[in-house]
């Protein structure tokens, strides 16, 4: 097929999750070439060929939870997925197809979404499927490629992205802290400081007394773990332990590690505590706060429990519960860019769980960037990358501009998205009214965005697709 009088280059999907199909299905639909592979298949004695994390050859299959997140309107979410429905995503459609009731979230039925998305996927003639694992990514002439191997991407194919990226950019274990609603904080009971007072005043610290701490250290080192699976067990780098393993060392472990007293003396007594806990900002509107080096592998409601008897967390909302789990990924503000694309290697794209999203409905997002923008580049076109202000150009945002020091893979959120200014947010109080109007702001960029990508109507009038 050419276009132009230019040969259309081919385009190579690494992966049959949630993010290689719905890029293979994108890029098929402009028109393009499309060979997806995944390395599951029947093997020559008849078992299977698997990952340690899944339990059938399908595509899409979903090996957790059976939820695409909430669909209550003016959440983030619900927003994400709009903005998808908008741009034509084939793997929402056929979620919306075969959902199930859940409230007010969008769950599907699992098997009939694997089945769904293999039979587009077979009715799609411009797809061809490769049951077989790829172990190189040596660039091709007229060959564009998306990896979206997933989260426990094959040995082989993880040495190869470190050789491309160089082994820092990729992680192996994911080590989140908790996260906490800043207005659920207790005020009365903490205080802000900046160890021995240098810099500004920008930790939150929670101070223990030495009877405090030592009810916390019970609670702490007999709650109950989350249950890991035996490919989940991490041989844990020392740098991120779980903060339960670090208290069971001996009582005073925490008290020199991250609950360290030394040099945050509460002004209001003009005492150091016996411990502190530190909280830091999550983001710039400071309406969320993480617990530093409080990253543990307990139950969430463990873990509820257990954070709660922090001074000043008495009633806190935690947004977000702490987790290590195995997880590879890269550190993609160091080497991907706003397409997606790697930096170094301009025909290489990443998407899914490897590109730094979290969560299934985040991974057909990047997905379907990944392939719209890999086809238009197929095309000659170069493409406009997903405002700001939208879901998708935030989130895209967010895994190509964060800290590298501190990179850690994220679910949409409206801590991700652009804030209202200042004036208005002084002026709508309301939280709910706020998000409504950065929803609304949101869908109207994209809606703008997208008909100015309009590469459909281009690519048809050259191709006859």
């Amino acid at each position: 097929m050419c276009v132009d009088g230019e040969e259309l280059k081919r385009i190579r999907v690494i992966g049959g999750g949630l993010a290689g199909p719905e890029a293979a299905l994108a890029a098929a639909s402009l028109g393009c070439e499309v060979e997806l592979f995944e390395m599951r298949r029947e093997g020559k004695d008849g078992v299977p060929i698997l990952t340690p994390a899944h339990q059938t050859t399908e595509f899409g299959e979903l090996v957790c939870s059976n939820s695409l997140k909430s669909e209550s309107p003016n959440t983030a979410p619900w927003l994400l997925k709009q903005e998808m429905r908008r741009a034509g995503s084939k793997l929402l459609a056929l979620a919306d197809a075969c959902a199930v009731p859940a409230g007010h979230a969008l769950a599907v039925d699992r098997v009939e979404f694997s089945r769904r998305i293999a039979e587009a996927i077979t009715a799609e003639p411009r797809i061809t499927v490769r049951r077989e694992e790829v172990t190189s990514l040596e660039p091709e002439d007229g060959l564009l490629t998306i990896v979206a191997s997933g989260p426990l991407t094959s040995d082989v194919l993880s040495r190869e992205i470190a050789k491309l990226t160089g082994a820092e950019h990729l992680a192996f274990y994911d080590s989140i802290s908790p996260i906490v609603d800043a207005e659920t904080i207790d005020m009365e009971r903490v205080y802000f400081a900046a160890r021995w007072d240098k810099g500004t005043a920008d930790y939150i610290n929670c101070p223990m007394t030495k009877e405090e701490y030592e009810v916390f250290l019970h609670a702490l080192t007999t709650a109950e773990e989350a249950e890991s699976k035996e490919w989940e067990k991490a041989e844990y780098f020392e740098g991120c332990l779980p903060i339960e393993i670090l208290a069971r060392r001996g009582p005073d472990t925490l008290r020199f590690g991250p609950m360290k007293p030394v040099g945050l003396r509460d002004p209001r007594t003009g005492k150091t505590p016996w411990a502190v806990v530190q909280l830091r900002k999550e983001n710039l509107r400071a309406d969320s706060y993480n617990l530093v080096g409080f990253q543990n592998h307990l139950k969430y409601g463990e873990q509820a429990k257990v954070l709660r008897l922090i001074p000043g967390l008495e009633n806190a909302k935690f947004l977000r519960y702490g987790q290590i789990h195995r997880n590879t990924y890269l550190c993609s503000p160091q080497v991907l860019d706003g397409h997606l694309r790697m930096k170094s290697r301009p025909d290489l794209f990443f998407a899914g769980q490897i590109s730094g999203v979290e969560g299934y409905t985040e991974s057909i997002a990047s997905g379907l960037l990944a392939g719209l923008y890999a086809a238009a580049i197929a095309h000659g076109e170069e493409p406009e990358a997903a405002p700001r202000q939208t879901a998708l150009g935030s989130l895209v945002h967010y895994i190509t501009n964060a800290d590298t020091k501190h990179f850690q893979p994220a679910n949409i959120t409206f801590d991700l998205l652009v804030p209202l200014e200042e004036a208005m947010r002084k002026k709508v109080r309301d939280k709910k009214e706020r998000h409504r109007i950065v929803c609304e702001r949101a869908l109207e960029a994209f809606d703008a965005w997208w008909a100015r990508f309009g590469i459909q109507e281009r690519i048809s009038a050259v191709s006859g697709v």
